[in-house]
């Protein structure tokens, strides 16, 4: 049947076979996509990790107090400092604001704006809550529609259907976006996306009028997708490369003199509106990246309209390596001069990896994690092949590249696309979303251009049909192995775990600890409570206690984060000091353990160390700064007598090292040996009204249940106002290496 013929018509429209298989194969790549996102729930309907608890509550202030009061929100629950700090040794500017949060100025606003209109718009008698655990899975799952545009742009229609197959199962952008995942990057990635599509569409349109409307509002959507998700940032590297480059593969010189700088201005330009980039981004290296390839494009196409046809090239490339080499300086000299605004230790670090050991706090964060090929080879496996015979493609003389390029430009982006994307990826776990982004791109047009000349094999042949049966064959045998292998985690069952609240993070089976803890705290304690708890814990006890904390998982302010883990590291009596100053009221602590069988005297036996804060505890020494070999054994993991005797966390811990043993040898210890294991008994250290500088008021069900073997407890501590201190001599500033 003829692809061509026409099937209905709607309106002016001729619907043909070739839109119903378009159609088809979008809804297909749609509903797998959402099916594999939406798994999570098999566990519970709630938010994934612990970002989405603070967007879930910015979009319900937006949605209760409206968008003119959201931007001038600042948030008192979080963040908290006293009014008087001086015992704290406040030196940074928190001081002066007096604490609290800057909502709009520190956060994703376009993705709490875009989720409050959505609500209003498409909410209907479900819950806010509700509806953001579906918003991410929905929007990441839109997008299959949007890279399948902008793919066919690049390539043509099959290229674009390929583009949306393989990002409905792409498991590190499924990774980031499964139902729950209420954080950035499923609506960051499809702003880009869309603004990518109108940018492409605009500079490729021969009506002068629709592509001055499409290039405007792709500047504006990539603004939109840069105010939801700051990872975006990292695509501006290959679209200023990609400008760069543009005066040598494109001859309409007099259209890109208006329709680069019209989209890079309109970008800037609604960039500098919001509070995140802002001016900060406009005026700092984000902005020279697209700045300085517009203005070298401008005087590029001026250079070469003077110059002799035979060196029009080279004199534009010698201008190329000149502005690249004073680019470079710049920024070499900005870092000592401080005259260009650079981003976050984050986002350089995604450009030189080898920064990460430099900041433990960033390097404590899992997803902040180094790539390894292991971990690449099972994100990517059967693209990593397919995106190499794609660029081979592309770059090869042999293949007629006519049957699905009509132009140089969109063949050398996806290029520059596919090596920036590898390598800004390789930096951080989070970021192989840019890598799977270009494979993509990459491998559907390498599949595209396979099938095409697969099928220009002459099919006269009883051969040449085998040849192209089997060959289609394995292709869709290659592309299935991902999905289905290995059987324990595969790019299906990949996503295949329970939202974080449930287990803490750990991997022991869910548990409702964490919610009847944090219900607890917001039906027990006074409605001004302060709650101490390291950083990964405070939007949990912000959103759903709804209790103020002192950090978050923000992380906005080095200095706080560190004051919390010298607090935890410190001795009772001088964390007690700090606390009183803080005017805290409760320390929370989260414990992971396992119950072995049998017991001693009558007490059980357990194992920590399976995620929670003891787990931890090596982060909080390395972000307090303190001497790791006085906290923590030879292993660098097992924490000494000083540390469970002497130090708060350790106190707090409710469990007493009782002996070490070596599985290997069968052999138990009465002191630390290298590859043993610390076997211990429950000691609960603040459990009554004596003088004590804390006492244990409530602990998650767990704790107690003795028919689960492996548990996490959550327990929270009141802080004793009334206690004395054993040294009366002890003051706030003495034995305490709290200050900067």
């Amino acid at each position: 049947m003829n692809s061509q013929a026409q099937l209905f018509q709607v309106g002016s429209f001729n619907f043909k076979l070739n839109h119903i298989v378009i159609i088809g194969v979008l809804v297909l790549a749609f509903s797998i996509s959402f099916l594999i996102r939406s798994q999570p729930a098999d566990y519970g309907n709630e938010l994934m990790e612990f970002d989405p608890f603070f967007n879930f509550r910015a979009t319900e202030y937006i949605v209760e107090n409206g968008f003119s009061e959201y931007f001038e929100w600042r948030d008192d629950k979080s963040w908290y400092l006293p009014l008087d700090t001086s015992g704290l040794g406040q030196t940074t500017n928190l001081e002066q604001l007096g604490g609290g949060r800057d909502v709009a100025g520190t956060s994703q606003v376009m993705l709490h704006t875009t989720t409050a209109i959505t609500y209003e718009i498409f909410g209907g008698n479900s819950s806010l809550y509700d509806f953001t655990i579906l918003f991410p899975a929905v929007i990441g799952s839109l997008t299959v529609i949007v890279i399948f545009g902008l793919v066919r742009l690049f390539a043509g229609t099959t290229a674009g259907l390929f583009a949306s197959l393989l990002f409905a199962v792409s498991l590190p952008i499924i990774l980031r976006g499964t139902i729950g995942w209420f954080k950035s990057e499923p609506l960051g990635i499809f702003y880009a996306l869309l603004g990518f599509y109108f940018f492409f569409s605009g500079i490729r349109s021969e009506n002068k009028k629709i592509a001055f409307s499409k290039i405007i509002l792709g500047g504006i959507i990539m603004t939109f997708a840069m105010a939801s998700w700051g990872g975006i940032q990292f695509l501006i590297i290959p679209l200023g490369l990609f400008i760069l480059a543009l005066p040598f593969v494109r001859k309409d010189h007099k259209f890109l003199l208006w329709s680069i700088p019209l989209f890079v201005g309109t970008f800037l330009l609604s960039a500098i509106m919001f509070e995140r980039p802002g001016p900060n981004f406009v005026f700092g290296v984000g902005g020279a990246l697209l700045i300085i390839p517009t203005i070298f494009l401008v005087v590029c196409i001026f250079i070469q309209k003077i110059s002799k046809d035979e060196h029009k090239i080279r004199n534009g490339l010698i201008l190329l390596f000149s502005i690249l080499i004073i680019g470079a300086f710049l920024v070499t000299i900005s870092e000592e001069l401080d005259f260009l605004p650079l981003p976050s230790f984050r986002y350089l670090n995604a450009l030189n990896p080898f920064l990460t050991t430099l900041d433990p706090l960033t390097d404590s964060v899992a997803e902040h994690a180094t790539t390894s090929l292991p971990l690449s080879f099972l994100f990517h496996s059967i693209l990593l092949i397919f995106s190499a015979l794609g660029a081979w493609f592309l770059l090869s003389k042999k293949i007629p590249h006519s049957i699905i390029f009509e132009r140089n430009d969109m063949r050398v982006f996806v290029l520059i696309m596919g090596i920036t994307g590898v390598y800004v990826s390789s930096a951080f776990i989070r970021l192989e979303v840019f890598a799977s982004i270009s494979l993509i791109f990459l491998t559907s047009i390498g599949l595209s251009i396979l099938i095409k000349e697969i099928f220009k094999i002459n099919l006269s042949k009883k051969k040449n049909y085998l040849l192209k049966i089997s060959s289609i064959t394995i292709i869709f045998i290659l592309f299935t192995i991902p999905l289905v292998y290995p059987t324990t985690s595969n790019w299906i069952n990949g996503v295949d775990f329970p939202p974080t609240i449930l287990n803490g993070g750990t991997s022991y089976p869910p548990s409702n600890d964490w919610l009847e803890t944090l219900e607890w705290i917001k039906l027990n304690t006074p409605e001004d409570s302060v709650v101490a708890s390291w950083w990964d814990y405070g939007y949990w006890i912000s959103t759903v206690a709804e209790r103020t904390t002192l950090i978050d998982n923000a992380t906005l302010g080095d200095w706080q984060i560190k004051k919390v883990a010298e607090i935890f590291m410190s001795t009772p009596d001088e964390a007690w000091n700090l606390l009183t100053v803080w005017n805290v009221d409760y320390v929370v602590v989260y414990v992971a353990a396992q119950r072995l069988d049998g017991d001693w005297n009558g007490d059980s036996l357990y194992v920590l160390n399976g995620g929670g804060d003891e787990s931890k505890k090596p982060w909080f020494m390395r972000i307090a700064g303190v001497e790791l070999s006085k906290y923590l054994e030879s292993d660098n993991r097992t924490g000494t007598n000083y540390f469970w005797n002497e130090t708060l966390l350790g106190k707090m811990i409710p469990y007493n090292t009782l002996l070490y043993y070596n599985e290997e040898a069968q052999q138990s210890y009465e002191i630390f040996q290298t590859g043993t294991v610390p076997i211990s008994v429950l000691d609960i250290n603040y459990n009554d009204d004596g003088n004590y500088p804390l006492k244990l008021v409530h602990t998650s069900p767990s704790f107690t249940n003795k028919n689960i073997d492996r548990f996490s407890a959550v327990l929270v501590y009141e802080v004793n106002k009334n206690y004395i201190l054993i040294n009366d001599d002890l003051t706030i500033n003495q034995n305490m290496s709290l200050e900067n």
